[in-house]
């Protein structure tokens, strides 16, 4: 929906149905205080833009911009009041990071080095043609989107191996989960999933991004573990002003699609609060401004911990807890589909052999029973990592799964093992591999080594009753 000289006070909405080759992220403020220039402008960015305004002073373009995120500033230098040149400093001293073209009809050397060193993205000579300012508006949004993209892949973004699909399986555990996703995608609700580590939270969120209307959009994952609580809010919500400038966060960067949490129990209590507030109002504050910015973002968060007792612990706000589990979707453990490790070796068969450059793997019956009879601490996790490590040694090393133990003597052929013995003789050898230490055993299990000590400490007593 187009809008003139609209007072911020009304409301302005978007448009929809998008067709090819628009611009579904450009938000564009014109401020030129012509009107024949302001109502060309808008009618040559509407059909291509999902919003576009325009004002006819730098006064009424700073009311919008207290109202309305804007990916691009097209601003007219010669302007009554405060001209364009001196509110685009201004701007940029208030940490405003978007896209802004300066246009003016009266143009020197000094006014465009004046423009570029105010921090203009491109300065345009009036009158120009359509094709100029097309061309000159679609340059500005590539080069915001690759900004998006660099500054996520090397800011925040892990890299995602994947662990097959979570809808590969025949498993009645698999077909809820597969009924859950496909109920729940086309919402708007913010999902809370909760699961054993390895169970593969991060790819049903992104099956739930993929079959949403947002599809389109962004898929933003960030790991709420692995920084200080405040780079973590600056990370989240941006910041007007540091070292290297005003920059936006990844509620921002995931306008229009999918901000994935993480490990949310990791959350320090500051940044708790901060993403209520966003929950609830929909908007962000960037650290050090005093402004709020609307967003576009549907949330879905993921612990590997039940967060119901991290509450009852006094560790996680109760408030949060109910605003993310509007839905809550628990992931099954492998050991609780069984059924499903045939079809996921299969799968990863399939797709690590081409790409490690070997040649695939056969796994027999025998084998495949005792693969669907081990615990799998690690989940899927752990299975893709098996399935790889015997593609590289070219070899179906099910023993490795199950080491001899010195303590207690091996089960008789065709005895099965129960799974606290599979379990045991799985982290005595992945102990064994590392020469004892502890801290990367309890990596690869993926649990923490506080749990891998309780438990060994579990079978020393054991151990020690027994003689």
């Amino acid at each position: 929906m187009v809008h003139e000289a609209i007072p911020p006070t009304q409301e302005a909405g978007s448009a929809s149905g998008l067709a090819e080759g628009r611009w579904p992220e450009g938000a564009i403020l014109v401020v030129d205080d012509e009107p024949g220039m302001r109502n060309f402008l808008v009618k040559t960015l509407a059909p291509r833009c999902r919003f576009v305004v325009a004002a006819a002073s730098a006064e009424e373009g700073e009311q919008w911009m207290r109202a309305q995120r804007f990916d691009l500033v097209i601003l007219d230098i010669a302007l009554p009041g405060v001209s364009g040149v001196q509110w685009l400093h201004t701007l940029r001293e208030q940490g405003y990071g978007g896209e802004v073209i300066l246009i003016t009809a009266f143009a020197s050397l000094d006014t465009a080095i004046e423009a570029l060193r105010a921090g203009a993205s491109d300065f345009i000579l009036k009158p120009f043609r359509v094709p100029q300012i097309l061309n000159a508006v679609r340059q500005c949004h590539e080069r915001a989107r690759l900004r998006r993209e660099n500054y996520v892949l090397r800011r925040h973004a892990r890299p995602s191996r994947s662990e097959g699909t979570p809808l590969i399986g025949v498993s009645a555990a698999t077909e809820r989960l597969r009924a859950a996703i496909a109920r729940v995608a086309p919402t708007p609700s913010t999902v809370l999933l909760q699961g054993e580590s390895g169970t593969g939270k991060e790819l049903v969120a992104r099956a739930l991004h993929a079959a949403s209307p947002r599809a389109a959009g962004p898929f933003v994952a960030v790991q709420c573990g692995t920084l200080a609580p405040e780079l973590l809010a600056r990370e989240l919500f941006g910041h007007a002003r540091g070292p290297h400038g005003a920059h936006d966060g990844l509620f921002v960067y995931a306008q229009g699609g999918t901000l994935f949490l993480d490990e949310v129990a990791d959350l320090p209590p500051a940044v708790q609060a901060s993403l209520l507030r966003v929950l609830e109002e929909l908007h962000i504050r960037p650290v050090g401004s005093q402004q709020t910015v609307p967003v576009d973002v549907r949330v879905i968060a993921a612990t590997n911990r039940p967060l119901a007792d991290e509450v009852a612990a006094g560790r996680f706000r109760e408030d949060l807890y109910f605003r993310l589990r509007v839905v809550d979707i628990e992931l099954p453990p492998l050991r609780q589909r069984r059924e499903d490790i045939p079809a996921l070796v299969e799968h990863f068969v399939a797709t690590l052999a081409p790409a490690l450059g070997v040649a695939p793997l056969e796994v027999d019956a025998d084998a495949m029973a005792l693969l669907q009879q081990y615990h799998w601490p690690g989940n899927v996790r752990e299975l893709r990592n098996w399935v790889e490590r015997s593609l590289i040694l070219g070899e179906v090393n099910v023993s490795a799964l199950y080491p001899p133990l010195r303590e207690r003597p091996a089960c008789a052929p065709g005895q099965p093992l129960d799974l606290e013995t599979l379990q045991r003789r799985h982290i005595q050898a992945v102990l064994d591999s590392v020469g004892g230490d502890k801290t990367r055993a309890a990596q690869l299990l993926g649990v923490s080594r506080r749990t891998l000590e309780r438990r060994a400490a579990e079978w020393a007593a054991q151990d020690g009753s027994a003689r």
